[in-house]
Order: C-alpha cells, then sequence, then structure tokens
C-alpha cells in the first residue's frame, strides 16, 4: 500500500497543474462545448454538460501527466543529454525484473490512465470500438513523439522517455475504456441525439452561440483572404497595394471591415432569408429565429429589427446583451419575436 501512495504521490504536482490549467481552457472551450452539445443533443442536458467539462480536465491531466514537469533553462533531466527512446515492445519485462511493484504501476497506470479516453469516445461523442481505439492509438502516439522530440523541438532533446510499451499500454486502455461504456449503456442508456428539424423557440444561451458561430465564420471569410493575399506579397518582396492618401494599415483596416460588413449581411439576412430562418450558426446549433410564419411585409419588417438589435448590441456591449437578457427571462423570446 505504501508502495502505491509512493507512485501516486510523484504525480501530485502533475495534478496539480491539471487543476489550474482546467478553468482556463473551460472558459477558452466554453463556447465550442455548448456548440457541440446542442448540435448533437438538440438542448443541454445537465449530464453531458458536466461530462463535457470533466472531459476538459481529463485533457489537462493527459497534457500535464505526460509532458509536465518541462526543464528550465540548459538544466533537467535530459535536456543536456537526451533520454533514450525504447522501441521494444517487450522490455517492459526488463523493467519488472528491474524495479518490481513500480514498473508494475507503471504499466497499470498507463492503460488506466487512458481508459477515460475510450470511455469519452464511447459515452459522450458516440464513437464506436474501432474508432476510439485508433482515437486512443492517435493520442498517445501524439504524446510519445512530443517527448521524444523535446515537445516538438521545443527542447534540443528529449526530456522524457519515448516508449513503445506505453503505446501499447495506452491503446489498451482506450479499449477497455470504451467496453465499460458499453457496459453502462446497456444498463443506463445514453440520452437521445437531437432530431433533424431544428427548433423555433431556442433559449438565450443557444441564440448566443449560434450568433457566436455566425461571428466566427465572418472573421475567417474577412480576415484569412486579406491575411492570405498580404503574406503573398510579403513572400514575392513587394508591398500590397493600395489606395491614393491610403496607408497599408488604413487599406487593410478597408478591405477586412468591408469584407466583415457583407459576409455579415450574406449570414445574418440572406442567408435565414432563404432557409426559414436559420443561419449557418443556428443551422449547427439546430435552431431558427423565425418564431412563426409571417407574411413577406412582416418579414421584411422581423429581418430588419433583428438586424437593428444586432447592431445595437455591437455597439452598447454590455448593455444591451444585458437588456436583451432580462427581455427574455421575462418574456421568454427576444423584442423582435412581438412582430405578428
Amino acid at each position: 500500500m505504501n508502495a502505491v501512495k509512493h507512485f501516486l504521490g510523484s504525480y501530485s504536482d502533475n495534478f496539480a497543474a491539471a487543476l489550474v490549467l482546467w478553468p482556463v481552457l473551460s472558459f477558452m472551450f466554453t463556447l465550442p462545448i455548448l456548440a457541440y452539445l446542442y448540435h448533437r443533443d438538440g438542448r443541454l442536458r445537465f449530464g453531458t454538460f458536466v461530462g463535457a467539462y470533466l472531459t476538459v480536465l481529463y485533457v489537462c491531466g493527459l497534457g500535464c501527466f505526460t509532458l509536465y514537469p518541462l526543464p528550465q533553462g540548459d538544466a533537467g533531466l535530459g535536456i543536456t543529454y537526451g533520454v533514450a527512446p525504447n522501441f521494444n515492445p517487450m522490455n517492459f519485462m526488463n523493467d519488472i525484473a528491474k524495479d518490481g511493484l513500480k514498473a508494475v504501476f507503471q504499466l497499470a497506470f498507463n492503460v488506466v490512465f487512458f481508459m477515460p479516453l475510450g470511455f469519452i469516445a464511447g459515452r459522450l461523442l458516440r464513437l464506436r470500438f474501432l474508432p476510439s481505439v485508433l482515437l486512443g492509438l492517435a493520442a498517445s502516439l501524439l504524446i510519445e513523439v512530443s517527448q521524444l522530440t523535446g515537445l516538438f523541438g521545443i527542447y534540443p532533446y528529449a526530456y522524457r522517455c519515448c516508449d513503445v510499451d506505453d503505446v501499447i499500454t495506452n491503446t489498451l486502455g482506450a479499449a477497455l475504456g470504451w467496453v465499460c461504456a458499453w457496459l453502462l449503456g446497456r444498463v443506463v442508456p445514453p440520452g437521445q441525439l437531437a432530431d433533424a428539424e431544428p427548433t423555433e423557440h431556442p433559449g438565450f444561451v443557444r441564440r448566443c452561440v449560434a450568433l457566436w458561430i455566425d461571428l466566427v465564420i465572418v472573421w475567417l471569410v474577412a480576415v484569412v483572404p486579406y491575411g492570405a493575399v498580404a503574406v503573398g506579397f510579403e513572400v514575392a518582396g513587394q508591398a500590397p497595394p493600395t489606395f491614393p492618401d491610403m496607408t497599408a494599415n488604413q487599406m487593410a483596416a478597408l478591405v477586412i471591415n468591408g469584407l466583415a460588413i457583407v459576409t455579415l449581411v450574406v449570414v445574418e439576412v440572406v442567408i435565414p432569408w432563404f432557409h426559414d430562418g436559420s443561419t449557418p450558426g443556428g443551422s449547427f446549433v439546430r435552431m431558427t429565429f423565425e418564431t412563426h410564419p409571417r407574411t413577406t411585409g412582416y418579414r421584411v419588417v422581423f429581418y430588419a429589427a433583428r438586424s437593428a438589435t444586432l447592431v445595437l448590441a455591437y455597439l452598447w456591449v454590455p448593455w444591451m446583451v444585458i437588456i436583451l437578457l432580462v427581455f427574455y427571462l421575462v418574456k421568454r423570446e427576444m423584442p423582435y419575436d412581438l412582430i405578428p
């Protein structure tokens, strides 16, 4: 028992690092997580919501337990001379003969540590057995390659051992985790997936997630093409073309803002007009912002009112957002939904 405590105690700093990173990464991934859950389930379930954030904690732990602590400067284990990799799949027998229970615990830990990944793949992501095992294999290979290359070249030498035995035991753990998810599903079936039809009465959070996806699309369309062209001119050793009496920065702002406005109109007005009120983001989270059918005249007024609301929300952040939230909590709809 003392040997187990000693073995687990050696990873206390890694676990502490994962706990520190957890809230930061959870905040960063909140909107993507919500978007995925709305897309898959059509609504938020408490169990899957909690499971998603525990998954973030697990991913933090996966990185911290396998890559942390990092070397400091030019000192530390392996940073000055490297750590030899092990490509012999039977080397674990030598480790057991040499280190005894410590090596056994290490093998068992490598299996157990990847069981949550297989469980997540089977239960949360709804993957079949083979894709789940391949996911475990890919994750393990990514970790081992990062160890072999000194965190992809950040450090001059490998500071941790790249071990083929780890890949084997990790993949086995992912497979066992999927089996556990399958067995649990026989007792407690997972919730049903979302229907194909989008909801006509989305909640405030779902509306915000859909708008976030739309804005990401707008940003990509506005920034990426101009950035690619600018990089091309930079590589060619030429300055990007500009209008007379305009600097390069002013030209960039003009082009990017122009593309953003045009894309925003297309995403928030043109596309939903021809798709029953579903923007690209709305389609992904399975919602439409048109709560009921309207005649053409009222529909034009509705779209104008919604567009004006979005503009005001942009110009008057965060107060307009708070006003809209309070309005929704009272009326269970947005102001423009009142248009008949």
